[in-house]
């Protein structure tokens, strides 16, 4: 026979552990000023970097115009014009495997392109990265094709905030991405009202901001600002804040040394309406659970699967708070995920509550629990266990916000289990308490020896 652990004698001790967590969630919440909002909840510019040295730069001041693309495999040249024969030119990185073979071959088989080296010759050339967004026209401004070693000193994070912060003045938010060696950053620059129309790069001409000045003490963020949108009116085509950003890098960590990979605006209503969607969604989540449970069960059953659904969201979130774990759409999919394990776990325990309520329909409510849980708690563990290696799998072998995100679904599978067997049971059981002491009063009203008036006796 199994033996039957009392689970019900930990469930005010849990109640209470509950309350305090929570309520350590709500002051770290006030006390640091909220979550720590990613990129996808704040309006402004977002920027993907990655600080990798110039290579070689290219110039043309041949017949027609010559366009330029690039991938992992080569670059890859289109040379075409009024009446000429369109010439398309591919230099593959395994025929050409040093950076000054690859620029041997180029200005050799197209007439008017010229190169200027700024590394070793025997550099390799897959080491090339991909810079600017869309297909490179070249001309006589030099366009710079950037390189990145494999054996590159890291960049912390950290590093790249105070950078940007002590040059813009303010909170900005920097993400890693991909592995650190490859030095991939993901930078926004929030926006507010005033700046946003100015922060849009088909935004009508916009007036400088009267705090022009305040964009950095020492004058780092002004001088890139300046050279961007000028000391007086901003022109429209020359709207584009993420060079000022890469103004901002390349004044600490040298020019040329920065390469963007994407550059995205983010308006304040898209900010706002995700925010708006996402609170929606978890309605939407609360809701269909408490349909499912009540069909399924009864409504003492779906009322207990939705509290621990908003306990697990609670806790989850209480733990992004304190950690000042970034909070962003990967966030919120951990969320989810976990909403949706913890319901799972919660649903196999309500089947056997009721399996075991017809087969020991003389065992008070409370040994009712206790044997259930008992019994699907070999069931529990093991899958705990084997999700739990998956996800510690993934925190282990990654970085930046799939780190995060494994992390979150650690702290909420363990979360979910404390939930089902403590907190969704002791709940039940405060509901049976009462549904019972109701009835006893219902009888004892019916049969004359409780009026529901208290009664006091002569002296």
């Amino acid at each position: 026979m199994r033996r039957i652990i009392p689970f019900s004698r930990l469930f005010v001790p849990a109640t209470v552990l509950s309350i305090l967590m929570i309520s350590g969630g709500v002051v770290a919440f006030f006390v640091t000023g909220g979550f720590n909002l990613g990129v996808d909840f704040q309006a402004g510019v977002v920027q993907e970097v990655q600080l990798a040295p110039t290579a070689f730069t290219l110039t043309w001041d041949g017949i027609g115009s010559a366009t330029m693309t690039s991938d992992g495999s080569g670059i890859y040249i289109i040379n075409s014009g009024a009446g000429m024969e369109t010439r398309s030119l591919t230099f593959l990185f395994n025929d050409y495997g040093t950076v000054g073979d690859l620029v041997a071959a180029m200005t050799y088989r197209l007439y008017g392109l010229h190169a200027d080296l700024h590394v070793p010759e025997h550099t390799s050339s897959f080491w090339l990265v991909r810079g600017a967004l869309g297909d490179p026209i070249l001309g006589s401004v030099p366009l710079r094709v950037h390189y990145l070693n494999p054996a590159a000193e890291e960049i912390p994070i950290a590093l790249m905030r105070d950078v940007m912060e002590a040059s813009l003045g303010h909170a900005v938010v920097v993400q890693s991405m991909g592995q650190p060696n490859e030095r991939h950053f993901l930078i926004r620059v929030q926006a507010d009202e005033d700046t946003a129309p100015a922060l849009q790069a088909d935004a009508a001409p916009p007036t400088m901001p009267a705090d022009f000045d305040a964009y950095g003490e020492n004058g780092v963020y002004g001088n890139a600002y300046a050279e961007v949108y000028g000391d007086g009116e901003i022109p429209a085509a020359a709207a584009r804040p993420a060079e000022g950003i890469t103004g901002i890098l390349e004044a600490h960590f040298g020019e040329g040394q920065v390469v963007v990979l994407r550059s995205d605006f983010v308006g304040l209503r898209f900010a706002g309406h995700l925010t708006d969607q996402i609170g929606l969604l978890i309605a939407a989540t609360l809701l269909l659970v408490l349909f499912y449970a009540s069909i399924r069960f009864r409504l003492q059953y779906a009322v207990g699967a939705v509290l621990g659904i908003i306990h697990d969201g609670i806790i989850v979130a209480a733990f992004v708070v304190i950690t000042r774990m970034e909070f962003n759409t990967i966030t919120i999919a951990a969320i989810l995920t976990i909403l949706g394990y913890s319901t799972n776990n919660t649903i196999v325990v309500f089947d056997r509550i009721r399996e075991n309520r017809r087969l020991y329909p003389e065992e008070t409510f409370v040994n009712i629990l206790n044997r259930s849980l008992s019994e699907t708690l070999n069931r529990t563990i093991i899958t705990t266990v084997t999700t739990m290696l998956a996800v510690m799998s993934l925190f282990i072998f990654t970085t930046g916000a799939m780190q995060d995100f494994a992390l979150a679904l650690m702290v909420g599978m363990v979360s979910g289990v404390y939930t089902t067997t403590f907190i969704v049971t002791a709940f039940m059981n405060f509901w049976e308490n009462k549904k019972v002491q109701k009835a006893k009063r219902a009888m004892a009203v019916a049969s004359g020896q409780f009026t529901g008036k208290p009664s006091f006796s002569k002296a």
